[in-house]
C-alpha cells in the first residue's frame, strides 16, 4: 500500500464531492439517482453511472470508500489506470445492469451507491491476487479471499431471493461478478494459477443470474413483509422515493416539470400530483 493508485484518489474525491452535493441538495439528488422509470420509460441512461456516485449517507459514503482505497491501490497497480478505470466503470454499470433487469417491472424503484464498482475492484482483486486473504473489523484473524467470495455470493442470491433487508444485492452481485471477469480479461494469465477460486465464485453467481433472467417469477422480489417493515431497517444502498413532506414532494414535482415537462412525470408522480391538488 505504499503506492498511492492517482485514479484510485480521483474516484474517491469524485465520489465525494458528487455524494455532497445530492446529500445538500434534494432535487439534484433525484435528478442523477437510479431510478427504473426514468430509465427504461424515458431513457435517462446517464442515471446507470450517476448514481454510482451519490451515497444515502455519509456512513455509506465512508463504508464504500475506505473499502475501495484498500482494495483498489494495489488493483491499480497491477492493471495501470486506464485498466484499472475501465473495471470500475464495468462493475459499476454491470452492477446497476442487474438491478434494471431484475426490477424492471418495478417503475418506483430508486437506489444510489458505489457498491457495485467496488464489488466490482474486491473480486477483481480476489481474482488476481490467489494468496489475498481479507480481515474484518473487530475480528483477530482473516480468512482466505476465495471463502469470502463464495460466502458474499451465496448471501447475495439470499438477499436478493428473501428481500429482509434493505442492501442493494443485485448491484453488489452484478458489479461483483463483472469487476472479476473483466479483470480476468485483463489479466489471463492468472486463470491457470487462481481457477478453482474463480470457479466457485462465478458458477454460482452466473447460474443464478442466468435463472433470474430467464424465470424472474420465482424470486419474490415484491416482498410485501420488505415494503412493510422497511422503515425497521437502516438505509444502505437502496434509497426508495419517500419524500419526508407533502411541501417537498410538490417542490420535487413542479421543478421537475418545469425542467422537463408534464410528460417527465411517472404514473405515480402524476398519481401524487392530483392528490396533492385536490388537497388544497
Amino acid at each position: 500500500m505504499a503506492n498511492i493508485g492517482l485514479i484510485n484518489l480521483l474516484l474517491i474525491f469524485v465520489n465525494v464531492a458528487v455524494s455532497y452535493k445530492g446529500l445538500k441538495d434534494r432535487s439534484f439528488f433525484n435528478r442523477y439517482a437510479f431510478d427504473v422509470d426514468n430509465i427504461l420509460v424515458y431513457k435517462d441512461y446517464k442515471r446507470m453511472v450517476s448514481s454510482g456516485f451519490l451515497h444515502v449517507s455519509w456512513m455509506h459514503l465512508l463504508f464504500n470508500m475506505f473499502a475501495l482505497y484498500i482494495f483498489g491501490n494495489s488493483l491499480e497497480l497491477k492493471l495501470a489506470p486506464s485498466g484499472y478505470l475501465t473495471l470500475y466503470f464495468i462493475s459499476l454499470i454491470g452492477g446497476n445492469i442487474l438491478s434494471l433487469m431484475i426490477h424492471r417491472n418495478n417503475g418506483d424503484y430508486s437506489a444510489v451507491g458505489a457498491s457495485g464498482a467496488v464489488c466490482g475492484v474486491i473480486f477483481a482483486s480476489i481474482a488476481l491476487f490467489p494468496d489475498m486473504r481479507i480481515g474484518f473489523f473487530g475480528i483477530p484473524f482473516s480468512i482466505p479471499a476465495w471463502a469470502y467470495g463464495v460466502l458474499f455470493v451465496l448471501y447475495s442470491i439470499y438477499g436478493i431471493r428473501s428481500k429482509k433487508d434493505n442492501i442493494g444485492h443485485e448491484a453488489h452481485l452484478g458489479g461483483a461478478l463483472i469487476g472479476m471477469v473483466a479483470g480476468l480479461c485483463m489479466k489471463p494469465e492468472v486463470i491457470a494459477e487462481n481457477y478453482l477460486t474463480i470457479l466457485s465464485i462465478l458458477f454460482p453467481g452466473m447460474l443464478f443470474i442466468f435463472v433470474i433472467v430467464n424465470c424472474p417469477h420465482i424470486f419474490f422480489i415484491d416482498n410485501k413483509h420488505f415494503k412493510a417493515h422497511m422503515g425497521d431497517y437502516h438505509l444502505d444502498d437502496r434509497y426508495h422515493l419517500e419524500r419526508s413532506g407533502q411541501e417537498q414532494d410538490l417542490d420535487y414535482l413542479l421543478e421537475k416539470i418545469h425542467q422537463r415537462g408534464m410528460k417527465s412525470l411517472t404514473r405515480k408522480e402524476r398519481e401524487m400530483l392530483m392528490k396533492y391538488s385536490q388537497e388544497v
